[in-house]
């Protein structure tokens, strides 16, 4: 299951006293703000309103010192229970003096099994940005997006390449012809709106793009678009482009609240997911324990000391209840991870063989070559025939007319959508995947085919247009084959010469990307032992199936 809480994890140069002074501060002021009374604060729960309480704890001494708030608000028996922690810990040794504070932000629904729901920004975390000076790694973590002017942009890249980052940075441009203020004003700061403590937030200026995308040349971002650059970036490596995704203008101006809500999706899974550092980890759980009333007889003490340990026994099982779920989504999320580990090892040793048997066919015909006599020829360096790549899925939409073996069904544009990604492999993929297929179909209808894609993938006759098998699967598993919702996903379009209904279910599917939350798919249908053609019924974001 995908986290739906919110954590803020920062650091802030001030010393723990100031920090913790602060940082209380802030939260009486955010308390207040919801009409609770924080008077009578202390060690232990006290009841800030009727349907709402605040624990706190602290802890001093050798290994550091810590303070911990946590507000739990229950509004009705039915809404569940919102549960708001701040933290402030002292650094360790190696924290070189810095302060840490943490933000959590969670819902426990009110019946087991329920789902909980999504946390947003709270506003106590914008004070505490601006009044912590709060930093990550080397980058201030502020309230509202910094421009990046031209001087800016070595110490701006020189912050996306530190290894001591844990936030991604979050960087916006601006549109051709459009005032920098204005544009930042009005779309950039509502698109971000749900980034605030999650992400490090800049806005290019247009002078400054020019340097910034000369220096980072495979992970630009240009015309009024957004990439999130997420940690341990490596600017010379073309292949990391893939993990930094990119959101267009055309998908930002098209629907913005579903934009900010995209774009804060990646940012929000990366905070709840990533390890904390040492000195957070370092702290023990909470315990809470009831306040001793100044008055009252024993029997009255008792009675209130029972309320409040079941209270707290029934939280416990909730927590516990949740942090069973987290558990199994993180096991969903490990099997998909392991899984794509196998792929990816599958198809390095499909390609490892292909490359031993090229270079053996090379000294084959390189003997052959000497042997009559051809010794310039046989050592003339091979110059590949060249492939001529679509740059863009709407280019390749257009160039689908060079191949006749395919018809394409699908949503043109669901395809146009994977423009907005700027993942070049994935063009080069997905046209591979198309010739080979082309090649397959035409090969059908002359009737040399014996098998089905993947074994023609396997076999020597796909030398002319190679594909890789382990990014080729025939049929889905069986619980997509037998859900409803997700067989419906499935059944793709195609002539009604091809099926009365106009649809079948195209479980065949290449693999065109992964390794984030696109992972675009191509679904395709073998015609070709009656029509020749091989339709094509989907390019796009991968279809949900049981780990999605």
């Amino acid at each position: 299951m995908e986290p739906r809480g919110y954590r803020m994890v920062v650091s802030t140069e001030l010393d723990y006293v100031e920090a913790c002074g602060i940082a209380e501060r802030q939260l009486l002021d955010w308390i207040r703000s919801k009409a609770y009374d924080p008077s009578g604060l202390d060690e232990g729960r006290t009841e800030i309103a009727p349907h709402a309480t605040l624990d706190r704890d602290s802890e001093g001494g050798r290994k550091g010192a810590y303070s911990r708030w946590r507000m739990r608000e229950t509004p009705s028996a039915t809404s569940g229970t919102w549960q708001s922690t701040l933290i402030v810990r002292s650094g360790l040794a190696e924290d070189e003096g810095r302060t840490w504070l943490q933000v959590d932000i969670e819902h426990q629904p009110a019946r087991e099994g329920g789902v909980p729901k999504r946390a947003n920004t709270p506003n106590i975390v914008r004070s505490l940005l601006e009044a912590l000076e709060a930093r990550d790694a080397q980058a201030d973590v502020t309230a509202a997006p910094v421009f990046v002017e031209t001087e800016d942009v070595d110490d701006t890249i020189e912050e996306l390449c530190d290894s001591g980052r844990r936030m991604p940075v979050v960087i916006a441009t601006v549109p051709y012809g459009k005032d920098p203020d204005d544009w930042s004003r009005g779309v950039v700061e509502p698109l971000f709106r749900n980034l605030h403590g999650l992400a490090v937030l800049y806005v290019l200026t247009p002078e400054a793009q020019s340097k910034f995308n000369d220096a980072l040349e495979y992970h630009p971002v240009f015309g009024g678009g957004v990439r999130t650059y997420l940690p341990g970036l490596d600017p010379a490596w073309k292949p990391d482009a893939q993990r930094h995704p990119v959101m267009s203008r055309r998908t930002i101006e098209a629907d913005p609240l579903r934009a900010a809500s995209i774009l804060a999706a990646l940012p929000q899974r990366l905070s709840s997911r990533q390890p904390l550092p040492a000195a957070l980890l370092g702290i023990p759980r909470q315990r809470t324990r009831p306040r001793s009333a100044p008055d009252g007889t024993d029997l009255v003490q008792l009675r209130s000391d029972k309320a409040t340990l079941t209270a707290l026994l029934d939280e416990a099982e909730r927590a516990e209840s949740m942090r069973v779920d987290e558990i199994n989504g993180l096991y969903a999320e490990l099997a998909k991870a392991e899984q794509a580990s196998d792929e990816l090892r599958g198809e390095n040793e499909e390609l490892y063989d292909r490359v031993q048997e090229s270079q053996r066919l090379i000294r084959f015909l390189r003997e052959q070559l000497q042997e009559n006599g051809q010794f310039a020829v046989a050592h003339t360096p091979a110059v590949a025939a060249g492939i001529s790549y679509p740059t863009t899925f709407s280019e390749l939409l257009d160039r689908l007319d060079e191949l006749p073996g395919i018809s394409f069904t699908g949503s043109a544009k669901i395809t146009r959508s994977l423009d907005s990604q700027s993942v070049d492999n994935w063009l080069y993929v997905a046209w591979d995947g198309l010739l080979a297929l082309d090649h397959f179909a035409r090969s059908s209808a002359d009737g040399a085919v014996s098998g089905d894609f993947l074994s023609w993938c396997k076999s020597d006759a796909s030398s002319a247009f190679p594909f890789p098998a382990a990014k080729v699967a025939m049929r889905e598993s069986d619980t997509v084959a037998r859900k409803t919702k997700l067989r419906s996903e499935r059944m793709l379009p195609v002539p009604d010469d091809v099926d009365p209904d106009r649809r079948v279910f195209m479980q065949a599917h290449l693999k065109i990307g992964g390794g984030n939350t696109i992972a675009p798919r191509l679904h395709f249908y073998d015609d070709c032992p009656r029509s020749g053609k091989v339709y094509v019924g989907y390019l796009g974001p991968h279809l949900r199936n049981t780990l999605t």
